[in-house]
């Protein structure tokens, strides 16, 4: 009886301390910051391009963020899986990033080269690689080249310069589109 006693105290007292401790604060993670690690990640992107799809909190102002993957997502949408590089400050989330015109300033690279761009100048039927499609890709370097299986992020026709993913999604790359699956990029 009297162990009981004793275990019950030790449980009410440790209830009561942790009641009194101060809660941890949860600040808001800034779409700014969200469309900076996107960029450094490869995808440059602008704030008014990011749709958050729920709130989404830190323990701590501006954390380091991690690009895990980057998916299409319907038509001009891209569905992009982030996480705090400490991963105590955040849970990981998910948001929406827009590629299209929709979003995009009227004076965009005419020649298509840079990511996220709608290519509206050049015919669908001239795509030779589709967005999800499995390629390969060839890096070279001076000394070395390597063929990587990919999947395409965007879709692409020869001569232009697209986005791929490894097939973990793990690393992006931007590759030049040689036909149809093959696309070459240097080291």
């Amino acid at each position: 009886m009297k162990s009981l006693r004793s275990i019950s105290m030790f449980v009410l007292s440790g209830a009561m301390a942790a009641s009194t401790a101060p809660a941890q604060q949860h600040v808001a993670i800034a779409a700014t910051d969200i469309a900076a690690a996107i960029s450094a990640a490869g995808m440059p992107v602008s704030t008014d391009q990011v749709d958050l799809l729920t709130d989404v909190t830190a323990t701590k102002a501006s954390p380091a963020l991690i690009v895990e993957s980057i998916q299409p997502w319907g038509d001009h949408r891209m569905k992009v899986r982030m996480s705090c590089a400490v991963s105590e400050q955040c849970l990981p989330f998910f948001v929406s990033v827009h590629t299209g015109n929709e979003s995009r300033p009227a004076t965009a690279a005419a020649d298509g080269s840079s990511a996220g761009i709608q290519r509206a100048s050049i015919d669908p039927k001239a795509f030779v690689v589709r967005a999800g499609a499995p390629a390969t890709l060839l890096l070279d370097g001076i000394h070395v080249h390597i063929r990587i299986a990919v999947v395409c992020l965007e879709n692409g026709a020869p001569g232009q310069t697209i986005r791929v993913a490894s097939r973990d999604h793990r690393q992006t790359y931007m590759a030049k589109v040689v036909d149809q699956a093959v696309l070459r990029a240097s080291l």
